[in-house]
């Protein structure tokens, strides 16, 4: 097997052992010597697969002393978040850290989308919409998740800015996932039934302030609704 091939084995094995929690924040990764025994490779590329974790912010390396695993908050990759926040660890901390983002960047794709959105992107939103309510009333939470995904993507590719959907795209499986989560909760499903038909009509109007506050109006009652009958269940 290519070297590379080894030390992207051995750096995810190491990495899934640090999301399981085998090995905690603070800790230290096991020596040299006990990887390669345990992955039968050389020392060159255990040491290669360790500064791809460095390089992750995963784990640091102190000479002289081991390699420890990084706070939660210090890790720059995003594969990594995602896996750690795909566990369920720190679920709820996890949930509302990823609204929080999303209120910073959909705000302003709203903003941006209400001078540029057409009028066949318009339409599609109000599909999207009539699709959640068709979702709701048949109890079918997979399309009412389905339809609400779609009708955000509309507006990330609809404010004409090709990095807000770049940034969205590797987020989209564990928004998929938290959306499942919530959407269980009928309520929940009504409240954003009714957020997305304001957001519809402000893009409609082609204002970007009316836009952007029924986007944040959203992104407040989902943090609302996630709190209140989700975290506090």
């Amino acid at each position: 097997m290519a070297r590379q091939s080894l030390v992207a084995m051995i750096s995810d094995d190491l990495l899934a052992r640090i999301v399981s929690g085998e090995f905690a924040p603070g800790s230290t990764l096991p020596g040299e010597q006990d990887l390669v025994v345990r992955h039968e490779v050389s020392r060159m590329t255990v040491r290669e697969a360790v500064k791809t974790l460095e390089a992750m912010g995963v784990a640091r390396i102190e000479r002289g002393r081991g390699t420890f695993v990084n706070p939660f908050n210090r890790w720059t990759s995003m594969e990594a978040v995602l896996r750690a926040t795909s566990t369920g660890e720190n679920d709820a901390s996890a949930s509302i850290q990823l609204i929080e983002l999303r209120r910073m960047l959909e705000t302003g794709a709203a903003e941006l989308a209400a001078e540029r959105i057409s009028d066949e992107e318009l339409d599609s939103l109000r599909e999207h919409l009539a699709a959640m309510r068709a979702a709701h009333e048949a109890r079918d939470v997979g399309s009412f998740v389905e339809a609400d995904l779609a009708f955000h993507d509309v507006i990330l590719h609809a404010s004409g800015n090709v990095f807000l959907a770049v940034l969205f795209e590797p987020l989209s499986r564990i928004l998929a996932a938290r959306r499942t989560q919530t959407s269980r909760v009928p309520q929940i499903q009504v409240n954003a039934i009714a957020e997305h038909g304001h957001i519809v009509e402000a893009l409609a109007s082609h204002d970007p302030e009316r836009s952007r506050q029924a986007m944040d109006s959203h992104m407040a009652q989902t943090l609302r609704d996630l709190t209140t009958y989700v975290l506090n269940a």
